[in-house]
C-alpha cells in the first residue's frame, strides 16, 4: 500500500528513507519472531526477581492484598460503586445483571450494531460470528485482513477484545455471585488455550492486543478478590498479560510517514499494563517510554482546535477515550502529566461539545467502527455524549454538563464517588451553544436555538492520514426541531462487503456536489482503506453574528478533470428567518454534469414538493425540512440509499439529487427551511420567497 495514498500528500526523501529503513528492520524482527513462536507461547511470565522468589501461594496472596497500584477509581472501590449503581440506575442494573446471566448461561451478548449474538456452548475465538468463517492459526503477519466473502475481521476482533467480560465483572461486584467469576475464568482459559501468542487473527493487529489487555485489566480488577482465583489461574493471567505486552512492543504500528489511532492504542495498552502490573520485569522501563510516547502522539495527532487529525468524528471519540481514561489512571497513581497536555485534553472535549447535535448524538463524519475503550455500557457509534459528563467531573467544568444528558453509568465506574460528587455539584450548562468554527479541523457549526448545521470543510490535508476519510468535502449535516434531517451516512462495514464500503464513503452518498459522476478523491472498491488526496479544502471566509452566519469554502478535487473545475460552497444562516441558504458555484469551463445531493436520515417520509422542492417529514413529531432549488425548475430524483448509526447496522434512507448537464461556470442555490410541529407550513414556505434568499449574495 503506497504511503502517499495512506497519508494524503507528499512524502519527503528523508522521511521516505527513514520509513524504508524501519520497514527493513521490522521485516528482520518478524523473521526472528516467527522462528521462536513456540518458545514465546510456552514461556512463563517474566516477573521481577523479588516476585520470582515467591511461592505461587504467596504471589496469589500478594495480588489479593496489594494496595497499589490503583485502577480507575470506580473499579477500585467496587463495593461502594455497586451500592450507588443500584440506587442511581435501578433499571440499568437489572438489564446489566440479565446481560451477565445471558453471558454465563447462554454465551449470548451484543456485538456492535449486529445486536445480540449467541456464540455457542464451546466458544470458538477464531470463528467469525456473522459468516461462520474460521480464521486460521497462521503466523499473525501472514493473515489476510479481508476476503470479500461476507467475513469481517473487525467483527472477529470486537469479539476478541473481550469487552463483555467487564459486564461479568460488574455483575460480580453487584452480587458477589461466584458463577460470574467462574464464567470469567473459564472464558479467559479457553481464550488462552486457543490463541498461542503470535498465531492467528487475534494477534494480527497490535491495537487489538492492546485493547484486549485493557479490558482484561479492568475485569481482573473486579475479580481479584474472588475465591475462584487460584494460584494456577493467577499465573495463567500473568503469563497472558506478559505475552500481550511483549507482543505489542514487538509489533508497534509505528511509521515515520504517519501514525494513527492504532499506534496510540498500542502505546496506551503498554502503559496500562506497565502501570497496573509493576510485578512484570519490564514494567518500569515500558511505563516511562509509553507515557512519553503517548504525549508525543498527543502533540502530533491532536490539532490546535482539539480535533483528531484523522478527519473522523468516530475516531476522535476513540482517541479522546484513550487519552481521557489514561490520564485518569495516571492521576489515580500519582503519575504526573504536564498541564499543557491536560489543556489539550480539555480542547478535545470542547470540540466534541461543539459538534454534538441538539439531540445529543454525534455526527458520524468519516469512518467509525463503533469501538469503545472499556465498554462499560455498550453504545451506538453516534452515542458519545457521556464523555462530556466525564470531562465535566475531571475538569470541574460546567460547560460539559449538558441539561439533556442524564448521568451516565461510566461516570460512576470510571471516577467513583468523588467524581460523581464533583459532577453533581456542578450547575447545568444553561449558556446557549453558539456557532463555532474549528478551522484546523475544517469543521464549522452554524447553530441557534434548536437549529444545527455542520459544514464539513475537512477535505484531504497534506500530512494527515487519509485511510479513514470519506469523499465528503463541503458536505452538510442538518438538525432542526429536535430531529436530524440531513446526515452523513456513517460507515456500515469495512471489509464484509467491499461494494457497500465503497458506497458509504463515496461522493454520491454525501450531501455535497459531484461533477461528471467522478469521485472527489480517487478511491477503489478493492482498496477499502486507500484514498487519494485530490480534494484539498480551503475556507476563505467565516463570519458569525447574532443575525447571521456565513462560511465560504472550496475544494480542488475536480481540478484533475480534462476541463478542470473548482467547487465552491457558501452557506448563509439567516437566524431570524430560521433558514439556511446554500450556494454552489462550479468555476471553470466546458460542459459538465452537476449533481447536488442531500442525504436524508432513515425513518423520514421524503417526497417531492412542488416542482423544485423536496420535503422530509418526521411522522412521529410532524416536524419537517424543506429543501428548495432556487435556480433549477425541475424535480429532484429520490435515490434509494442507506444510513448507518452503528457498525454493522443500516437503515433505508433517501437522497434528493438535482442533476443537470450545463456549461460552467454556474451558480446553483438551495433554500433549506425547517418547519416544527407547532409552526404553520404555509407561513414557513413564504421564507423561500424572501428577497434575502432570492437575491444572489
Amino acid at each position: 500500500m503506497g504511503v502517499r495514498k495512506v497519508l494524503g500528500g507528499s512524502v519527503g526523501f528523508a522521511q521516505a528513507t527513514r520509513e524504508a529503513f524501519r520497514r527493513g528492520r521490522a521485516a528482520v524482527s518478524r523473521r526472528r519472531e516467527r522462528a521462536v513462536l513456540d518458545e514465546l507461547a510456552s514461556g512463563p511470565a517474566r516477573l521481577r526477581a523479588e516476585f520470582l522468589n515467591l511461592s505461587s501461594l504467596d504471589l496469589l496472596q500478594h495480588f489479593q492484598e496489594r494496595g497499589s497500584p490503583s485502577f480507575l477509581p470506580g473499579f477500585e472501590s467496587a463495593h461502594s460503586t455497586s451500592a450507588r449503581q443500584r440506587n442511581l440506575f435501578p433499571e440499568e442494573t437489572e438489564r446489566l445483571l440479565e446481560g451477565a446471566r445471558l453471558i454465563a448461561k447462554e454465551h449470548r451478548w451484543p456485538l456492535l450494531g449486529f445486536g445480540e449474538k449467541e456464540f455457542g456452548a464451546l466458544l470458538n475465538w477464531h470463528r467469525d460470528p456473522l459468516s461462520g468463517r474460521i480464521w486460521p492459526l497462521d503466523y499473525h503477519a501472514d493473515i489476510p485482513l479481508w476476503h470479500n466473502d461476507g467475513s469481517d475481521i473487525r467483527v472477529l476482533w470486537e469479539l476478541n477484545r473481550l469487552g463483555h467480560l467487564i459486564t461479568l465483572g460488574r455483575a460480580y461486584a453487584l452480587t458477589r455471585e461466584e458463577k460470574f467469576a467462574a464464567e470469567f475464568f473459564a472464558q479467559v482459559e479457553s481464550w488462552q488455550q486457543q490463541n498461542p501468542v503470535g498465531r492467528g487473527a487475534n494477534w494480527s493487529c497490535a491495537m487489538e492486543v492492546a485493547l484486549r489487555a485493557i479490558n482484561l485489566l479492568a475485569a481482573f480488577s473486579l475479580f481479584r478478590g474472588s475465591r475462584d482465583l487460584s494460584e494456577e489461574r493467577l499465573l495463567m493471567l500473568m503469563t497472558m498479560f506478559d505475552q500481550h505486552s511483549a507482543h505489542i512492543r514487538r509489533n508497534l504500528e509505528f511509521s515515520h510517514v504517519g501514525t494513527s489511532n492504532h499506534y496510540l492504542a498500542d502505546v496506551a495498552g503498554l502503559l496500562w499494563l506497565a502501570i497496573m502490573l509493576p510485578e512484570l520485569a519490564v514494567a518500569e522501563e515500558w511505563r516511562a517510554w509509553a507515557l512519553a510516547e503517548m504525549l508525543r502522539e498527543m502533540d502530533k495527532q491532536i490539532l490546535p482546535d482539539g480535533a483528531d487529525y484523522e478527519g473522523s468524528t468516530g475516531y476522535h471519540c476513540l482517541v479522546l477515550e484513550l487519552f481521557l481514561y489514561t490520564f485518569i489512571l495516571c492521576r489515580a497513581n500519582e503519575i504526573p502529566i504536564a498541564p499543557k497536555y491536560w489543556r489539550k485534553l480539555h480542547t478535545m472535549l470542547v470540540y466534541l461539545r461543539g459538534i454534538l447535535r441538539p439531540d445529543g448524538m454525534t455526527p458520524l463524519i468519516g469512518d467509525t467502527d463503533g469501538g469503545q475503550v472499556l465498554p462499560i455500557v455498550s453504545r451506538g457509534a453516534n452515542d458519545r455524549a457521556y464523555l462530556l459528563a466525564l470531562g465535566a467531573a475531571v475538569f470541574k467544568d460546567s460547560q460539559f454538563k449538558l441539561p439533556r444528558l442524564e448521568t451516565p453509568q461510566e461516570l460512576l465506574w470510571l471516577l467513583g464517588e468523588e467524581g460523581l460528587r464533583d459532577y453533581e455539584q456542578l450547575a447545568n450548562s444553561h449558556e446557549e451553544t453558539s456557532s463555532q468554527a474549528f478551522p484546523d479541523a475544517g469543521t464549522y457549526v452554524l447553530r441557534h436555538d434548536d437549529l444545527f448545521l455542520l459544514f464539513n470543510a475537512n477535505g484531504a490535508q497534506v500530512g494527515r492520514p487519509a485511510s479513514h476519510r470519506h469523499n465528503d468535502a463541503l458536505s452538510v449535516e442538518i438538525s432542526a426541531c429536535g430531529r436530524a434531517f440531513i446526515v452523513d451516512p456513517g460507515s456500515y462495514v469495512y471489509t464484509a462487503d467491499l461494494r457497500e464500503r465503497h458506497l458509504f464513503r463515496s461522493t454520491s452518498y454525501h450531501s455535497t456536489v459531484q461533477l461528471d459522476d467522478v469521485e472527489q478523491n480517487t478511491i477503489r472498491e478493492d482498496a477499502p482503506f486507500v484514498s487519494g488526496a485530490e480534494a484539498l479544502a480551503r475556507v476563505s471566509y467565516w463570519e458569525s453574528t447574532p443575525e447571521r452566519d456565513r462560511v465560504v469554502a472550496e475544494h480542488s478535487g475536480y481540478q484533475r478533470l480534462a476541463q478542470p473545475v473548482k467547487h465552491q460552497r457558501t452557506i448563509t444562516f439567516h437566524k431570524p428567518d430560521r433558514c439556511w441558504l446554500v450556494e454552489d458555484e462550479t468555476i471553470g469551463s466546458g460542459e459538465h454534469k452537476v449533481s447536488a445531493r442531500f442525504h436524508f436520515d432513515g425513518g423520514l417520509e421524503v417526497t417531492r414538493f412542488d416542482n423544485n422542492s423536496v420535503i422530509a417529514r418526521d411522522k412521529m413529531s410532524g416536524a419537517c425540512l424543506i429543501v428548495c432549488s432556487l435556480d433549477l425548475d425541475q424535480p429532484a430524483e429520490l435515490e434509494a440509499q442507506f444510513t448507518s448509526q452503528h457498525y454493522g447496522s443500516r437503515a433505508e434512507s433517501l437522497s434528493a439529487c438535482w442533476a443537470t448537464k450545463t456549461n460552467v461556470p454556474i451558480k446553483l442555490r438551495w433554500a433549506i427551511v425547517p418547519v416544527c410541529a407547532d409552526e404553520n407550513l404555509e407561513a414557513r414556505l413564504k421564507v423561500v420567497q424572501s428577497p434575502r434568499l432570492r437575491v444572489a449574495t
